[in-house]
């Protein structure tokens, strides 16, 4: 993708821009640097950021109690919802975030230039939910799980809204039983009945996990029966195109209250579920892997991992060169015909940008 050229103009005002947030940063740092000798604040806390607005967080202490709007010093950069966080209570209400924690993960998708975004850290899964409607494409979810697979968080496939599923399952069906088989987690939910997201549930559990889908899927709609006591926004599927609007405009994380199951008789008490926590991030309509090459994307089908490294050429391309591992496998019926194109067609749409 060309970057747009921008006039002089543009990069004067740019300029501009960034250097009055700068000032503004140095001069609350200043502030902040003057508070803290001066014993205003409180001492260093650990916590977790559980939203992020710019130049603030939102941060629940560690030891439990509200979260606490915070603002960051100005030598800490690139925080995301769910860092682990060191910081300081003020007197008036509000804190200051001192530092960040190591991370055991961070998990990134390029913007529209292809500029790597932290989206979200201190992740163990990544929940890759589609629906019965809108339909989903296996190119699209095996796009999800490379860049799951990239990230080295364990991808799990969340199917959304299985009472629209026919009775027979049909292809869609087909499509969950090779994932399964491939050894990927698979899940079946619905906010249409009261057992509906049992298995969610258990998936959740003592967990830190992040939605990710396109638009119209249901992640909000899954969370606000999760977290019946949140407020969350959900937008409807447009009626022309069936596909959903984007209602979530930062990522943000959700702790999952101790719950029963939905199942139990009634009068009799349901199994105790300790709670876990997730992420609910802006929905995207396609996980952009601009950030990976060939070899990336190819070690992204979990399947081909076996194969890769084998081939007659070292510089084997996987199209039609003589003793291509990835292709005698898929005429053995080794690695599914439909996985291979879906690889293909990631790797074509990468060389034309």
């Amino acid at each position: 993708m060309s970057k747009r050229k921008l006039s002089r103009q543009q990069r004067w005002r740019i300029e501009k821009i960034h250097a009055e947030r700068t000032k503004r940063a140095e001069q609350r740092d200043g502030r902040d640097t003057a508070r803290l000798a001066a014993g205003e604040y409180g001492p260093e806390q650990s916590g977790r950021v559980i939203a992020h607005f710019g130049r603030s967080l939102e941060v629940a202490p560690t030891d439990g109690g509200d979260a606490v709007r915070c603002h960051l010093r100005a030598n800490l950069e690139g925080l995301v919802t769910g860092d682990w966080v060191v910081w300081r209570a003020g007197q008036d209400g509000s804190g200051v975030v001192v530092a960040r924690q190591p991370r055991d993960n961070v998990l990134e998708r390029p913007d529209a230039r292809g500029r790597l975004k932290p989206v979200a850290a201190g992740i163990d899964q990544i929940l890759i939910v589609f629906a019965v409607e809108p339909e989903p494409h296996s190119n699209l979810i095996d796009r999800y799980l490379v860049a799951a697979e990239a990230t080295g968080i364990a991808p799990v496939l969340v199917l959304n809204k299985v009472d629209l599923l026919p009775d027979e399952g049909g292809e869609l069906r087909t499509l969950l039983d090779r994932y399964a088989a491939l050894g990927y987690p698979v899940v079946t939910t619905t906010t249409a009945t009261s057992s509906g997201l049992d298995a969610l549930h258990r998936q959740l559990k003592d967990r830190t996990s992040v939605f990710v889908g396109q638009s119209g899927v249901g992640k909000s709609s899954l969370i606000d029966r999760l977290l019946p006591n949140e407020d969350l926004r959900i937008g409807a599927l447009s009626a022309d195109s069936r596909k959903g609007t984007h209602t979530t405009t930062t990522a943000r994380l959700y702790r999952l209250p101790s719950s029963t199951t939905d199942n139990a008789p009634d009068g009799a008490p349901g199994e105790e579920d300790s709670g876990g926590e997730l992420i609910d991030s802006p929905g995207i309509r396609e996980f952009g892997l601009t950030h990976l090459n060939a070899d990336q994307v190819a070690d992204g089908f979990i399947e081909f991992r076996d194969y890769l490294g084998h081939c007659r050429f070292r510089d084997c391309r996987h199209r039609a060169e003589p003793g291509c591992a990835l292709l005698n496998a898929v005429e053995r019926g080794e690695i599914h015909a439909d996985r291979f194109a879906s690889y293909r067609h990631i790797v074509d749409s990468l060389e034309e940008n």
